[in-house]
């Protein structure tokens, strides 16, 4: 289940804010380090044409990058318009100084190519690190198309670069290396900018699923997929045995009490067994086992069934000694392929399972009934329990269960470790 474009885009302005949050000044120091560094390596090696107006070219950019900085951090409806404004501020320095030294001679001297590069290498990161795509491609075009550009004017106007053609090799490997720390900037920048939006997305879903199951099941399903999506699952389903005939013999409150001591004792069993209770229905407690292996989750199915009729047999125990009518269930168990997660129509928000897997569950239990079983598990459980002769459960099949298009039925043995 995709989101909606204005909630992708919100995830989207979301991730960015979380990155750039507290950045503001970390971006604002690395624009004053990054003019201090072209002064220093200016003031080291001075080959530009014209040495005036190099300085105040590079006077103006630190003027105009810190302005834009303090501009953006304020925030407000211009805050875009200046962080594009402060891109185009880094493009067209980083031309300027690799064109003008390179009239200036670049090429002859490694101290005139590492002048002229290097702006062009700061500026990158430092448009990446604003974790703006659009920014950071638009830099790299600007810039390596412009560099393109005065490599062929140099080539065909040998006047206008009087000492270009003398490493043109150089030249060349410079600018395949910023081509190449551009595509590796922007896709850092991609993979960290999805990375960060998924890191939302996931907490977003565990919180919501946080509302309806256990916050280490919660965490495991929205790390799975986030939506409503399919994911294996095994299912539980117990129901009290005649307990509309035991209503009409007994009254409303002792119904009441052995209701509540059922769903009681069921969700104290699903719970130790890492299960969820997705629903009382009337008499009936819907479970399911979403999390681990759909090996791991039939063995928690069956070990939960089996130590609900444990704990049931206890209560049993304590009702005939108070005179009270017996509580019988009969519980079915299946596993397959459902489409799990929170189901929202805009009123009310419930967390479940849907699909052929259920609609199967309720003929077991059906049948389970008719066969007199007190755990009855469908062949899909047992193949996942080991087959027959699986340990610890000894899943036997019981004659006469089978039916139109339906496979027979097991029941489970008792292991002792649940009995206890």
């Amino acid at each position: 289940m995709s989101l909606p474009v204005s909630s992708a885009a919100a995830d989207e302005a979301e991730a960015l804010r979380t990155m750039q949050e507290g950045g503001g000044p970390r971006l604002l120091a690395l624009r004053i380090v990054i003019v201090l560094v072209m002064v220093m390596a200016a003031q080291a090696y001075d080959g530009s044409l014209h040495a005036l107006s190099h300085w105040f070219i590079l006077g103006l950019y630190g003027l105009g990058t810190v302005w834009f900085g303090l501009a953006e951090r304020r925030g407000g409806p211009a805050a875009p318009l200046y962080a594009w404004a402060g891109t185009g501020l880094n493009a067209v320095l980083a031309v300027y100084v690799i064109v003008e030294h390179m009239m200036a001679g670049g090429g002859t001297a490694e101290g005139a190519d590492t002048v002229s590069r290097l702006p062009a290498f700061l500026l990158l990161l430092q448009t990446g690190l604003t974790m703006q795509v659009s920014h950071t491609v638009l830099f790299c075009g600007l810039v390596s198309g412009s560099w393109v550009v005065a490599f062929l004017v140099g080539l065909a106007s040998p006047g206008l670069f009087p000492t270009f053609n003398g490493d043109v090799t150089m030249q060349v490997i410079g600018l395949a290396t910023f081509v190449a720390a551009g595509l590796l900037v922007t896709d850092g920048v991609v993979r960290l900018r999805r990375a960060v939006n998924r890191t939302i997305e996931v907490e977003r879903e565990r919180g919501r699923l946080a509302r309806f199951v256990p916050t280490p099941v919660a965490r495991d399903l929205a790390s799975d997929a986030v939506g409503l999506h399919r994911r294996h699952a095994c299912l539980l389903i117990l129901d009290i045995r005649g307990f509309s005939a035991l209503s009409h013999v007994h009254p409303p409150e002792a119904m009441v009490a052995a209701l509540m001591a059922v769903r009681a004792e069921a969700q104290g069993a699903v719970a130790a067994q890492g299960g969820i209770v997705d629903k009382y229905i009337g008499d009936a407690v819907l479970a399911q086992f979403v999390t681990g292996t759909p090996e791991a989750q039939a063995r928690a199915a069956a070990s939960c069934a089996l130590d609900i009729q444990a704990r049931l047999a206890r209560i049993n125990a304590g009702r005939e000694q108070a005179g009270l009518f017996p509580i019988r269930t009969a519980t079915a168990l299946h596993a397959g392929d459902l489409l799990v997660g929170v189901f929202d129509d805009g009123v009310r928000a419930e967390y479940t399972v849907l699909g052929p897997a259920m609609n199967t569950l309720a003929r077991i239990e059906a049948r389970a009934k008719a066969a007199d079983l007190s755990v009855a598990a469908s062949e899909a459980i047992v193949r996942l329990l080991g087959g027959p002769h699986g340990e610890p459960f000894r899943p036997r099949p019981v004659p006469g269960t089978a039916g139109a298009g339906e496979r027979q039925l097991y029941t489970l043995v008792l292991p002792e470790a649940v009995a206890g």
